[in-house]
């Protein structure tokens, strides 16, 4: 296999449809822009580009099939390149980058282009796409009534109650992620709040408060991706992708995720994150000692307490603490999020993971201005979506 290169990034700022940011563009424009900006950052022509994998989904995908990379390629060019269009609910950026990365290792094509956009309906989102008995998801929250937040309203729970974390804490995550979207011209929310301000905020499922939950948001976010000999013929510094994984549930997952499945054990909540992360550590050589950041799905502020445990960032029960003494801020000695995280941006889901590539590759070329990481080395990235898909990410330089 080859070394593989990422060579260019673009992103379109997330908003909400109607507001300044976003307007009323379609997923397509959207897309376009940041595609323009990743093609534009690595000085190669669209007519270089040898295949696409997109990220699609049923809420904006190309043509109502989920066809976004092939809207994609009428809208620059149609050149007769492949087009491959994944959907892994909030993890397709992640298996989007994870089908080009392979690709270009395999030596299969020298350079691929890698993108995902989303224009959100508005609400909350209903994962389940049938009213089918057997489906776990819409007897959750159709019949449970159990959505998004109240879900991770249970998870947050639990940790109180195993660890003590108050609300406050969760809370706390949101200043300190609001404090570095400041500094991040793509986020949706760029102004700090002051924990009053959170603590004030109505909950939505207690104890989680609006302002500790992502919204759901429109975006894009593109990479272009080829082999690391390539990539030198642009830059002497390329940023190399030192894994890329992609992983499932296990049966040990704590969570009832199927009705045929056995009785909840654990110890992990999301099994399918633990083993794509635990699998990028071993394909790159490295532990987690060596993670200068993380970018990892906090679709609430709870998921920046227990990912870090679970992946061995730090001891069980220790989260907490780090936060409070600043050593999850981008000064820290364990940056969480310094894009600002999903709780700034909100969620475009089919563009999370391919955001997270283009934030790791910006911190560690040191173009991440006030929420730059001091001596950024190794980057981690983490996707966890529907259907207990995950995907893991290392970046290094």
């Amino acid at each position: 296999m080859q070394e593989v290169a990422v060579l260019g990034v673009g992103l379109h700022r997330f908003g909400k449809t109607g507001d300044d940011i976003v307007g009323n563009k379609s997923v397509t424009a959207l897309c376009r822009h940041a595609i323009d900006a990743a093609l534009s950052d690595a000085g190669v022509p669209w007519k270089q580009i040898q295949a696409v994998c997109a990220a699609s989904s049923r809420f904006s995908g190309g043509k109502g099939w989920g066809l976004n990379g092939n809207d994609v390629v009428e809208e620059l060019g149609s050149t007769g390149i492949p087009v491959y269009n994944m959907s892994a609910g909030c993890a397709a950026g992640g298996n989007a980058f994870n089908v080009g990365y392979s690709m270009v290792a395999g030596g299969v094509y020298d350079m691929v282009l890698v993108v995902g956009g989303e224009v959100m309906p508005k609400g909350m989102i209903q994962t389940s796409g049938v009213e089918e008995a057997t489906d776990p998801e819409f007897l959750r929250q159709r019949c449970v009534g159990m959505p998004g937040p109240s879900f991770w309203a249970t998870l947050a729970r639990r940790r109180m109650h195993d660890f003590g974390t108050t609300e406050e804490q969760f809370a706390k995550v949101a200043v300190k992620a609001r404090k570095c979207s400041v500094h991040n011209p793509y986020a949706r929310f760029q102004k700090e709040i002051g924990l009053d301000e959170v603590l004030a905020s109505p909950y939505v499922s207690n104890p989680l408060r609006l302002f500790e939950i992502c919204p759901v948001s429109n975006g894009a976010a593109a990479v272009v991706i080829c082999s690391a000999a390539k990539a030198r013929q642009f830059t002497s510094r390329p940023v190399l992708v030192a894994s890329s994984t992609v992983a499932t549930m296990h049966f040990s997952d704590a969570l009832p995720r199927g009705l045929a499945g056995p009785v909840p054990g654990g110890p992990s909540f999301h099994t399918e994150s633990l083993a794509a992360v635990k699998r990028a550590f071993e394909m790159a050589g490295i532990g987690p000692q060596d993670v200068s950041l993380t970018e990892l799905q906090d679709n609430t502020c709870y998921y920046e307490f227990a990912y870090p445990e679970e992946w061995g960032l730090c001891k069980p029960g220790e989260a907490e603490r780090l936060l409070e003494s600043g050593q999850t801020a981008p000064n820290g000695r364990m940056p969480i999020n310094p894009s600002g995280g999903f709780v700034s941006f909100g969620e475009a889901t089919t563009a999370m993971g391919v955001f997270q590539i283009v934030e790791l590759t910006w911190q560690l070329r040191g173009q991440s201005g006030g929420r730059q990481v001091p001596d950024a080395r190794v980057g981690l990235a983490q996707t966890n979506g529907l259907g207990g898909n995950a995907t893991a990410a290392i970046l290094k330089k």
